[in-house]
């Protein structure tokens, strides 16, 4: 069986990217079929979007590249910076304003990974709906 995949890609520099990175996936993910019955999932992603750049920002100090990716079965989120540091998850007290990123972005998706690379690293993020139609026809 052959795979059919669709994808986006976008960088967002470190000057006004995550609202940008937000509204821009809110719009490639309107084209997908499953969206409009899940608001949920869509929600889910765009926060992750706005964490994993924002992650990009402030931490790596890097312009961020986005990458949607839609295998029919999971949309991949990938951002790519700079830095080849992985992200940790922390455990913020109560009051404090940052740390929280990994934690959200975990507790959101179906499945999380880290990559370093040669210049930088990527953050991927799946998410499975609950109604796309999967590869193997169920």
């Amino acid at each position: 069986m052959a795979v059919k995949a669709m994808g986006w890609a976008h960088s967002f520099p470190m000057s006004g990217g995550v609202r940008a990175g937000r509204q821009w996936t809110r719009t490639q993910l309107a084209s997908l079929p499953w969206t409009a019955a899940e608001p949920e999932t869509v929600d889910a992603v765009v926060l992750a979007v706005s964490e994993l750049i924002t992650n990009a920002h402030v931490h790596a100090h890097s312009d961020a590249h986005l990458v949607l990716t839609w295998d029919g079965d999971c949309l991949h989120v990938s951002v790519h910076d700079e830095d080849p540091t992985l992200p940790r998850q922390r455990h913020p007290q109560a009051g404090e304003v940052s740390g929280r990123g990994v934690g959200i972005v975990r507790m959101l998706a179906d499945g999380y990974e880290m990559k370093c690379q040669r210049h930088g690293k990527t953050v991927t993020a799946c998410f499975r709906p609950a109604s796309a139609e999967r590869p193997d026809g169920s």
